[in-house]
């Protein structure tokens, strides 16, 4: 297992006298200006004119400018607006502006690893990915506890940036927890990978078939959301919490039977050939291609893709049922 660092293996002095422009303040925006600024890093928000964001950010009591401005400001200038808007607002707004000897700093590899971003030879360049969503990498530090990173450094102008971004990390509350060593290649290949193959493209399909398995073989789709949906959470928070071997400890030996012999029948070996196919469209840039392609064009096949799944029978039934369970805080998607 890889070796974790922590507080104690960082040198924090060299965010002593620097500025940090933090761009965005969504989820992880917001958590890492407040938790630099309780760490004792100076902090700026950087937002694009008109951003929503900057009544919120400017309530909180951060100074907000322009990117520009902000970066102009700035001895590290951390990005944690979306990907597909990265390298846009480098070469228009953040280029031009950087000071000689500032850092770039990412929370995803995605626009470095694949061009978008292609920084000057004479800047650091790191990153700092907090394995959780913003509002937990928030709550972790104001509990005096923290959320693991991931540090990666793609490009070592000043020979510190290593030590710089550890110290980034540690401010944001990573070093209580642990920081993880990573490139910008392994973290942008393995996260886009799990999104697709598991975390959302495979769960979601996944659940979807089960439903309508249940429902075309005549069963009420009630019942089917419950056991194909509803129960995932027992069973995922079950795996975050113990692994795959604290799960099947702790479900009914009939459940545990059943997963040992129709798991492999289900996820078989067209699945796994599957999943190797969506890996190398990843590692070969065909899937970053084709999204930077997407956004460009205005999302046109995203956009029926996303009517279609509303339209699923699944989420009207499943609205239906959340209404009726009180102790859950349900929520719906804009526009439903």
């Amino acid at each position: 297992m890889a070796k974790a660092l922590y507080d104690k293996d960082a040198n924090m002095k060299l965010l002593e006298g620097k500025t940090v422009a933090v761009l965005g303040y969504g989820s992880q925006g917001h958590a890492h200006s407040q938790n630099l600024r309780d760490s004792g890093v100076s902090v700026v928000v950087g937002l694009h004119e008109g951003s929503k964001s900057k009544a919120t950010a400017e309530k909180d009591g951060f100074q907000v400018y322009t990117v520009a401005e902000a970066t102009k400001r700035a001895d590290v200038v951390m990005f944690l607006m979306p990907d597909h808007v990265q390298g846009d607002t480098y070469r228009k707004h953040v280029a031009p502006n950087l000071k000689k000897g500032a850092a770039l700093a990412f929370a995803h590899g995605f626009a470095v690893h694949f061009n978008q971003v292609e920084p000057s030879k004479d800047n650091d360049v790191f990153m700092v990915a907090p394995k959780g969503p913003g509002h937990l990498v928030r709550r972790m530090y104001t509990e005096g506890r923290g959320v693991p990173c991931l540090l990666a450094v793609q490009q070592d102008a000043s020979g510190q940036a290593r030590d710089l971004g550890l110290a980034y990390a540690c401010a944001l509350g990573g070093g209580r927890a642990g920081v993880l060593s990573t490139t910008f290649k392994e973290e942008t290949e393995t996260d886009l990978f799990g999104e697709q193959a598991v975390l959302c493209g495979g769960i979601t399909e996944l659940v979807k078939a089960g439903f309508d398995t249940l429902v075309e073989a005549g069963y009420q789709p009630e019942i089917a959301y419950f056991e194909c949906l509803n129960e995932m959470k027992l069973i995922v928070d079950m795996m975050y919490e113990g692994g795959i071997g604290w799960m099947r400890y702790s479900v009914s030996d009939t459940a545990k039977y059943g997963d040992l012999t129709a798991g492999k029948k289900v996820v078989d070996g067209h699945v796994r050939q599957t999943m190797k196919e969506l890996l190398d469209n990843v590692r070969d840039g065909s899937f970053a291609k084709d999204w930077i392609l997407e956004n460009q064009c205005g999302r046109p096949r995203m956009k029926k893709w996303m009517e279609q799944e509303k339209a699923h029978p699944i989420e009207a039934v499943g609205k239906e049922l959340r209404a009726m369970m009180p102790w859950m805080d349900a929520k719906s998607a804009p526009g439903e």
